[in-house]
């Protein structure tokens, strides 16, 4: 079943009472997993960082990215809240760290078992070497990255899960660690790709979603999709073309001032992604061509028989004009029309009698 992650990310506007609206929401709407973001603004950015142009377009505020994420932190304290509540209620906690600090907090004090690396850190191997020492489960997020980018990543992540603590950390050495059989199988038994494109709103012609299926193959890894389109439709076409995990923003009102909010599903639109999300799984089914049950009944309506086109008398031969096919579909296959032909009656028939012969 596809493992679906309702990113609440930072839209909860650094209130508290929100980010607990936003788990509500995310659990009501059936999602396995309510995801946010941890991070010290300060260890994240420098003052003088700019804002993306998404960034300044949905929140229509041109200001510092510091300035920005500043005001969009939860503190540790309403992280333990969090997913105590969580718990509770039966969603899966989960965050992306941002920073180093973050990410021991998120180890250490939370003990999460899963841990997302977003697009934005794929190159930061320092941070996804910490990941990867923590042991825990990955997701790694691939917006903006090249094939060769991907690979470093997961020879990073390699090197964390098999290298013992005395081996120094180089390209070298991760190289060696993705090409090994251990390093393969730990990323085979612990690590997930997304396809990603990292644009809010991301526009149709840059979905690219069979690269979902490149990551797939390339990487021999299972391979997800993170999705930043409009509407539901492409998180649905994923699961369809074999998505494992489906990410996707959601919020409680998409007219909140904030950088990610208008990319957003509402909640009514999360629920029905989700339920569309189930339908299509039930929908591909086991992939072995039979007859179903619901439509075997329909046999006898649908398909056609061999019939008597005109009265036909005992010892008379069937030819061309004497056999049409016709409805109902419990008489003589139309496959033995041919053989047929030729034959002699062996009882009459009249005319759009079934030929049982």
């Amino acid at each position: 079943m596809t493992l679906i992650i309702a990113e609440a990310g930072v839209n909860h506007n650094g209130d508290e009472a929100l980010a607990f609206a936003l788990v509500d929401a995310a659990h009501k709407a059936g999602a396995d997993i309510v995801k946010f973001q941890t991070f010290k603004a300060k260890k994240l950015v420098t003052k003088t960082a700019p804002q993306a142009d998404y960034q300044i377009e949905n929140s229509k505020k041109a200001e510092t990215q510091l300035s920005m994420l500043s005001r969009l932190e939860l503190s540790f304290e309403v992280h333990h809240k969090l997913i105590k509540y969580c718990n509770k209620i039966g969603i899966e906690f989960l965050s992306t760290a941002f920073d180093m600090e973050s990410l021991s907090f998120l180890i250490n004090d939370l003990a999460l078992t899963r841990l997302k690396i977003p697009s934005g850190e794929l190159t930061n191997a320092p941070l996804v070497l910490a990941h990867a020492k923590s042991g825990c489960d990955l997701i790694l997020s691939t917006g903006m990255a090249t094939l060769a980018e991907i690979e470093l990543a997961l020879g990073v992540i390699a090197f964390g899960y098999t290298a013992t603590e005395n081996t120094v950390p180089s390209i070298e050495a991760f190289q060696l660690a993705y090409y090994s059989k251990q390093g393969q199988l730990a990323l085979q038994s612990k690590v997930t790709i997304l396809h990603c494109t990292t644009e809010y709103p991301a526009p149709m012609q840059d979905i690219n979603l069979k690269a979902m299926d490149t990551l797939r193959t390339a990487f021999n890894l299972p391979a997800g999709y993170s999705d930043h389109s409009q509407g539901i439709t492409i998180p649905v076409a994923a699961v369809a073309r074999g998505a494992c995990i489906i990410e996707k923003h959601f919020t409680l009102d998409n007219n909140m001032e904030g950088p990610d909010h208008k990319a957003s599903l509402e909640p009514n639109e999360l629920t029905e992604m989700i339920t569309a999300i189930r339908n299509v799984e039930v929908a591909l089914g086991d992939g072995v061509k039979s007859p179903k049950p619901s439509e075997i009944k329909n046999k006898l309506a649908a398909r056609k028989s061999l019939v008597a086109a005109t009265d036909i008398k005992l010892g008379e031969l069937f030819t061309p004009k004497s056999v049409d096919i016709k409805r109902p579909g419990n008489g003589l296959d139309p496959s033995q029309y041919w053989s047929l032909l030729g034959k002699t009656a062996t009882k009459e028939y009249k005319e759009g009698d079934l030929i049982l012969e």
